[in-house]
């Protein structure tokens, strides 16, 4: 058996590729072995949409028949799985795979309506400290195999769990919506990030009023992507219908509004695709009154 390069220390720094023949869980992988893409997505802040977003990626990306798995990695709480409506249907979680009570295959959820899409839940009973970095990483890897995309729903705040959703994780995706403590939020999330050597970095900025933006009541993406400095994915207009579809557990559920269409349009860049963004009328001069709160 040949070696493993790997860049991926056990804090979850880097990425590992697979030279040669590796033998990972009774199973030998040849060079040039595809394997499925670990999205992390996370906020700082609570309240921006993450677990909205998340629903709305796995649910387009499997429209676009990507093999997708999201994972709610909040322990403690979960709500992954009622926005995605398969609450009842739980039987084992996160927690049941990771201390071997249960095989990965039975802790999975497959939707019904959409045959690519998998949930796997988290546990409500147990604490933060039932899941490690490292047992993150090896469920990551055994995921990355049955996969095209694992999207990881990391919790809010910058503690134990936030550590734990990025050790896997091959890129991230942060969610902001244009509130002064939500960017300062995610620049912090940012930093982070970068210090545990995630750099492959996009943003969502959700929650977007054209009509605030244009009278300089609300920052524009200008103001905010000058600010964090990575590069932008997508823009959500603030919908209700995507409030609507969440309560009911069906995202993208069809309504063609216009958030919806650019959850999908996001999907399509995660793909590679170059998908021009929606023009929302800005004005400028709100960064030049805020940017000192970032930068001292």
């Amino acid at each position: 058996m040949t070696d493993v390069s790997s860049e991926k220390d056990l804090s979850g720094n880097g990425r590992k590729s697979y030279t040669g023949e590796y033998q990972k869980s009774g199973t030998y992988f040849q060079e040039g072995t595809k394997m499925g893409e670990v999205i992390v997505v996370t906020s700082g802040k609570g309240g921006v949409g993450k677990t909205t977003t998340v629903a709305n990626l796995g649910t387009g990306l499997a429209m676009l028949n990507k093999k997708t798995v999201v994972v709610d990695t909040d322990i403690g709480l979960r709500n992954l799985d009622v926005i995605l409506g398969l609450e009842n249907r739980i039987v084992y979680n996160l927690v049941d795979v990771i201390n071997g009570s249960c095989r990965l295959k039975q802790a999975l959820i497959k939707d019904r309506r959409y045959p690519d899409l998998f949930l796997l839940p988290s546990a409500q009973t147990k604490d933060k400290s039932a899941v490690s970095p490292e047992q993150m990483i090896k469920l990551t890897d055994e995921l990355r195999e049955e996969f095209d995309y694992v999207l990881l729903d990391c919790p809010a705040g910058i503690e134990r769990g936030f550590r734990n959703a990025i050790a896997g994780a091959d890129k991230a995706i942060v969610v902001t919506t244009p509130e002064v403590s939500a960017i300062r939020d995610a620049d912090r999330i940012i930093g982070l990030l970068e210090a545990s050597d995630l750099r492959d970095i996009h943003l969502i900025i959700n929650r977007l009023r054209p009509d605030m933006i244009a009278r300089g009541d609300m920052m524009s993406v200008d103001d905010v992507t000058e600010i964090l400095a990575v590069d932008l994915i997508g823009t959500i207009l603030d919908d209700e219908q995507i409030v609507v579809a969440a309560n009911q557990g069906e995202p993208l559920s069809g309504q063609n509004s216009q958030a919806e269409e650019e959850y999908k349009n996001i999907c399509r860049r995660l793909l590679g695709e170059e998908v021009p963004f929606a023009e929302l009328k800005q004005k400028k001069g709100m960064f030049r009154r805020l940017s000192e709160i970032f930068h001292k």
